[in-house]
């Protein structure tokens, strides 16, 4: 999702503040006579990887006042940088220190104080280890649910050990209010997440759902349809997604996001298809009907309000057309009448998904469909190879301030898309994307 400059440079001064938080409460008290330069700026980094590390447990909690307008998938992009940023401000936060004055080698002395330098060295094992299993996930051959429980884990040990050194270390954190107002700060996020693990599965256990039906296609991929059980179902906007959990209780490791791709205007009655290419999904297809269901939701603000009436632009990579086809089935339903266009891509005819549908929708609205294969059969009438500039001048119609731009696909595909719509002069008020990969 592509944010107005202005909100984005609101919520980067918002993530600056609080990120120099612990700083400013350091600095707002007595200060302490002062050091050399390296020595003040190593005490300044740890405050600062507080900060950065106590922010990252707000953005893994899917608050929606924090990342509100910003976009979620932006959110998981911001994530991972300043993820790699708080590893750095740790590992600086010694070296400086040490680098400046070689007497705080004895911070790292079990000898001198066990408990102080156990805990230096735990942070640093612990984020370190908390970089390379999110960097190397695939790789190391985590499951997604081992690497949710490590990453949650060691994220609220690291934090809460972290506060526990700064308080320890006595020095810009002297004297009781100064600890109590960093206690109070740093327990917040510590909180946030508390809430986002254990309350909010707490309060799903009144809002069940159960499978009604489920159909494999010949695509590999897998069509699930939900109804609530007992409550009024999910509000939603056409394009945005829900976090889905199956078993008997919302208190569970499994939890999975995934684009509605039924009409907006049934909130008690969520379809979802899937592509079958995980450890979870390719365990879709056996899920037994009546199966009970809890979704987290909805998320994201890759949205399109039918109502306004505007031409608009659908591309679409693989998977990436189940929020696309959600936000074209909620325009029939309205009856819209605007011009709508789709590029829709895939490697192979076998993969593409939800043909029979917008086949469909081209009777229903004014949708014209452009089928795009890079590995096409010798008897294929569509377009071939990837999307590309050529393609969209051939297909589209002139670009115009009444067209709007929905785009979503796998990272190569919106890496290339992106800056071709931006060179044709689509305004980023106009272009909307979501890239496919929140976990």
């Amino acid at each position: 999702m592509n944010p107005g400059l202005a909100r984005t440079l609101a919520w980067l001064l918002l993530y600056i503040g609080l990120a120099l938080a612990p700083m400013i409460v350091a600095l707002a008290s007595e200060r302490p006579p002062p050091r050399s330069l390296l020595v003040e700026s190593g005490a300044m980094l740890g405050l600062l990887g507080l900060g950065v590390l106590s922010l990252q447990l707000v953005m893994s909690g899917r608050h929606r006042w924090f990342g509100a307008g910003f976009g979620q998938d932006n959110l998981l992009q911001f994530h991972r940088q300043t993820g790699q940023l708080a590893w750095l401000l740790v590992l600086a936060h010694p070296l400086t220190l040490i680098i400046g004055d070689t007497g705080f080698l004895a911070y790292l002395d079990p000898r001198e104080d066990l408990l102080r330098a156990m805990s230096l060295i735990f942070v640093l094992l612990a984020i370190t280890t908390l970089l390379i299993t999110s960097l190397w996930r695939l790789a190391l051959g985590l499951t997604y649910e081992t690497w949710r429980t490590l990453h949650a884990t060691l994220s609220l040990l690291v934090v809460a050990t972290g506060l526990g050194h700064a308080l320890l270390v006595d020095h810009y954190i002297a004297g009781i209010p100064t600890k109590l107002a960093l206690a109070m700060l740093i327990a917040i996020p510590l909180l946030l997440l508390l809430e986002s693990r254990l309350l909010r599965p707490w309060r799903l256990r009144q809002r069940p759902w159960r499978l009604v039906e489920r159909e494999s296609r010949p695509s590999g991929a897998v069509r699930l349809v939900f109804e609530a059980h007992g409550h009024a179902g999910m509000e939603f906007k056409p394009g945005q997604y829900a976090w889905l959990t199956l078993g008997p209780s919302p208190f569970s490791l499994q939890q999975h996001p995934f684009s509605m791709a039924s009409v907006a205007s049934r909130a008690d009655c969520l379809e979802f298809i899937v592509n079958q290419v995980g450890d979870f999904t390719e365990t879709l297809s056996d899920v037994e009907i009546g199966t009970h269901a809890w979704l987290e939701g909805p998320y994201g603000v890759f949205t399109m309000d039918p109502n306004a009436g505007r031409r608009t632009v659908f591309i679409a990579g693989g998977i990436g057309i189940t929020p696309l086809i959600s936000m074209l089935r909620s325009c029939a339903d309205m009856g819209c009448k605007q011009p709508m266009w789709l590029i829709y891509a895939n490697n192979t005819k076998e993969e593409t998904i939800l043909v029979d549908e917008i086949e469909a929708l081209q009777h229903q609205l004014q949708l014209s469909v452009t089928n795009v294969l890079t590995e096409p059969p010798d008897d294929w009438q569509g377009e071939t190879g990837y999307v590309d500039a050529d393609m969209i001048r051939r297909t589209l119609p002139e670009d115009a301030d009444d067209i709007d731009y929905f785009v979503c696909g796998p990272p190569p595909m919106m890496d290339s898309m992106e800056p071709i719509l931006h060179k044709r002069g689509v305004s980023l008020r106009r272009l909307h994307s979501e890239r496919f990969d929140l976990i």
